[in-house]
């Protein structure tokens, strides 16, 4: 991966929030126990971290296409700019989207691939990308899309159980041939300019569009905001270990069981700080024409959650497709109008208007 270099260690003295360990062979074989600790980690803060999940290698060669498509020509990779319409996939340039609602620019540039677009290489489904993409596709992009998508579907399909729902029924509602917004994106963030505050944001507070997102990264600088504290702490990097957040989709789908929590990057602490940081995610998200509401017509656990809700709480009356669009759409700095255009990319957060 880019910069595998000896990193300093992640300091001890900055806050930081455990999550639980789960691991992914276990929870292929249905064990009991890791699956009461997945269920207790999806329900309580929506992040865990997840071992033994088979990817690493794909994600290093992942890493090797991120920079690669970053060395180009600012010029050259602009020509696969995502745009301002609420189109994820393509690059994004650091200082396109804003952090808060006072408009502050972020810091990070990154590359989206649609699963889609992996999936039916070298056919097209959204759109062109850069030639070191192109150049990755069959051999690095679509094995790691292909594996991530495994893991993501088991672990939702874990999730389905314990909500109560059919069998098939989650697959249903993120149907491998529709359309949608998954995809797979390498982040750079670069090193922290001398004099920047350590928590200046540089992908801003936000809970993820879709529903489970798989994370790869070296260095600290995710931090999480626990439900019912104002205090953002670090999550620590694990050697070997990805971490798994749920997005709204999920809280969405189960009235409110399932937590999609509030996240934001950071340059990495202290000593950390110096260097660039890479990460890498997997984003599972529902088919285009799905619409975002409980499924409780299909499960009476979720149908008492949405019982004991505000009536309307979890009724977004989008599909995935508008959801995601106007999230992506109203964070672009070009679409900001005031505070309200913010406002108008936010999601499920429990803080609507967090910095």
């Amino acid at each position: 991966m880019p910069g595998l270099l000896n990193f300093p260690p992640f300091p001890d003295d900055v806050p930081t929030h455990p999550l639980l360990v789960v691991d992914y062979e276990l929870i292929k074989k249905r064990d009991q126990a890791e699956i009461d600790k997945l269920w207790k980690a999806a329900t309580e803060l929506g992040f865990w971290y997840l071992k033994n999940h088979g990817v690493d290698q794909e994600a290093d060669e992942m890493f090797e296409m991120g920079a690669e498509t970053m060395r180009l020509p600012l010029e050259e990779k602009m020509k696969y700019e995502q745009g301002d319409e609420g189109m994820s996939f393509g690059y994004k340039a650091a200082g396109a989207n804003a952090t808060d609602e006072t408009g502050a620019l972020d810091t990070v540039e990154f590359i989206n691939v649609a699963k889609d677009d992996a999936l039916a290489w070298p056919n097209k489904v959204h759109r062109d990308y850069p030639s070191t993409v192109n150049a990755r596709m069959e051999n690095t992009i679509k094995p790691f899309v292909q594996k991530s998508l495994e893991v993501n579907y088991t672990l939702l399909e874990v999730l389905g159980e314990r909500l109560g729902l059919p069998k098939g029924a989650l697959e249903q509602v993120h149907l491998l041939e529709e359309p949608s917004g998954s995809e797979t994106r390498v982040i750079k963030n670069p090193p922290r300019p001398d004099g920047m505050p350590e928590d200046k944001a540089a992908l801003g507070a936000h809970t993820d569009f879709g529903s489970l997102s798989f994370l790869h990264n070296r260095l600290g600088g995710l931090q999480v905001m626990v439900p019912g504290t104002e205090e953002w702490q670090y999550v620590r990097p694990i050697p070997g270990h990805a971490i798994c957040n749920l997005g709204d989709a999920m809280t969405i789908f189960s009235g409110g069981i399932l937590r999609s929590n509030l996240h934001r990057v950071v340059p990495p602490p202290k000593e950390q700080g110096k260097y660039e940081r890479w990460s890498l995610v997997f984003f599972t998200r529902p088919g285009y024409s799905v619409v975002l509401r409980p499924l409780a017509e299909q499960s009476p656990i979720i149908a008492e959650a949405v019982a004991k809700a505000p009536p309307g709480k979890y009724e977004t009356g989008q599909t995935s497709k508008d959801w995601f669009a106007r999230r992506i759409k109203y964070q672009r700095i070009n679409n900001r109008t005031g505070p309200e255009s913010w406002r108008a990319s936010r999601g499920t957060e429990h803080k609507p208007s967090a910095y």
